[in-house]
Parts: C-alpha cells; sequence; structure tokens
C-alpha cells in the first residue's frame, strides 16, 4: 500500500505501449484519480494493457488553472493522485506545471515515475553532443516565433524542438534561413511501427521533403555551432 496525501508524476509511453513500466502500472491502479490530458487517450492505454482505475479526469492547458485548486483540496484530505500526458513525461510542454509549482508551495509530496521522453530519445539518437544543450519545446505558432529563431541563432549547445505534422515543412524552411550551416536529425514517430530519422542540413532535407512522409509527431534536434559530421579521434 502506498501512502496517502501524494501526487505522482507518471510517464506513459510516447508509441510502443510496451515501454510502460511495471511501476507505472502498479502506481496507477492503486492512486484514488488520475489527472490526463484527453481521457479517451488515457482510457485506450489503462484498457490496453489491462490498468483497473478509480477515475480519470480531464486536466489540459484551457482546465488546469480552474481545477487545480479542488484538486489540491483532495489530495490534502489523503486522496493520492497520478498526472499523466497523453504521451511521455508530463509536465515537459505539456500541462501539469502550474498545479505541481502549487503542491510544492502547499508542502504536497511529489513523487516521480520516469518513463519514455521524446526529447532525450531524440538526444541521445542524434550522435549530437549531449553533455550539454537546450530544448526549447514547441516554437510559438505566430507571435514571437522569429524573435525566438533569432536567438537561437546564437546558441552555441544542442538544440531540441518538437514540431507538428503541421508546420515541420515551414520549420525546417527557416532553419533553412536561419541556420543553413547546422546539422538536423530529424525523427517522426518515434517507438512507432513507422518511425524513421532523417539527416542533413536544412537545404538539404528540405528539398527531400516531397518525397518524404509527413504525417505524426516529430522531434527536431539542431547540432551545435562549429559541429562537423566527420568524426576525429584526435
Amino acid at each position: 500500500m502506498i501512502e496517502k496525501g501524494i501526487i505522482f508524476v507518471i510517464a506513459t509511453p510516447i508509441g510502443n505501449l510496451g515501454d510502460i513500466s511495471e511501476r507505472a502500472i502498479n502506481t496507477l491502479s492503486e492512486v484514488d484519480f488520475i489527472l490526463c490530458e484527453d481521457t479517451r487517450v488515457s482510457r485506450n492505454l489503462l484498457n490496453a494493457k489491462s490498468i483497473p482505475y478509480k477515475g480519470l479526469i480531464s486536466f489540459n492547458a484551457f482546465s488546469e488553472s480552474k481545477k487545480s485548486k479542488s484538486i489540491l483540496e483532495r489530495i490534502k484530505s489523503g486522496e493520492n493522485c497520478a498526472i499523466i500526458s497523453d504521451a511521455g513525461t508530463p509536465c515537459i510542454s505539456d500541462p501539469g506545471e502550474y498545479f505541481i509549482r502549487l503542491c510544492h508551495n502547499n508542502d504536497i509530496p511529489i513523487i516521480g515515475i520516469p518513463g519514455a521522453n521524446a526529447a532525450i530519445m531524440a538526444l541521445s539518437m542524434s550522435g549530437f553532443p549531449s553533455s550539454s544543450f537546450v530544448f526549447d519545446g514547441f516554437l510559438p505558432q505566430k507571435k514571437g516565433r522569429q524573435k525566438k529563431l533569432v536567438s537561437l541563432t546564437s546558441e552555441e549547445r544542442t538544440i531540441i524542438l518538437y514540431e507538428s505534422p503541421y508546420r515541420i515543412t515551414k520549420l525546417i524552411e527557416e532553419l533553412n534561413s536561419y541556420m543553413p550551416e547546422r546539422y538536423l536529425m530529424v525523427f517522426r514517430e518515434l517507438t512507432k511501427k513507422f518511425e524513421e530519422y532523417w539527416f542533413g542540413t536544412p537545404q538539404t532535407l528540405f528539398e527531400s521533403l516531397p518525397e518524404r512522409t509527413i504525417k505524426g509527431e516529430f522531434v527536431v534536434v539542431i547540432s551545435p555551432l562549429s559541429w562537423s559530421p566527420n568524426y576525429s579521434e584526435s
């Protein structure tokens, strides 16, 4: 039995359902309720892994600020809660950051149960320097997008971005304009059946896009300044 009045931050698979841990399954089956982005997506995962659960609460960017205080009171009264995202590690480019800070401010114990994370998976597969890097999630869709791209041009470390299939072409075209000298590793559908990755300069990748499948979720890893793909032991 787990103690009472705890919030569990639980990572879920980013595609392959086999990537969920036994500890995550056990905890999800024991907590009093689960906060999730989309109840339909989370219900599919729970049912697919035969995880018994007591309750699902939709908890997304639109409802987080409204629901956080009432959920906090339930935890204070002794109920245990888990927070999950549709895919991957919660609160990373996903709802939950405000709620977790609220829990800290109210001395609510927080326990993390690690698992899949698309950004770290892509970084480890990229071959780019990884001892220091920048994760910027999704760039602004409109306001502030160009300003953010300009600021990234002087970033010397490896950069990791998320992008949707609707804007990946635009992003690669923008990277060709703002940082044409860098190299990219573009990952599509990580851990899923049609997982693939593309390597090259922004220009070569942009020119090849008409021949590629533009579906699913993307992670774009950008090489550091002055990085070369020619490995040397010296």
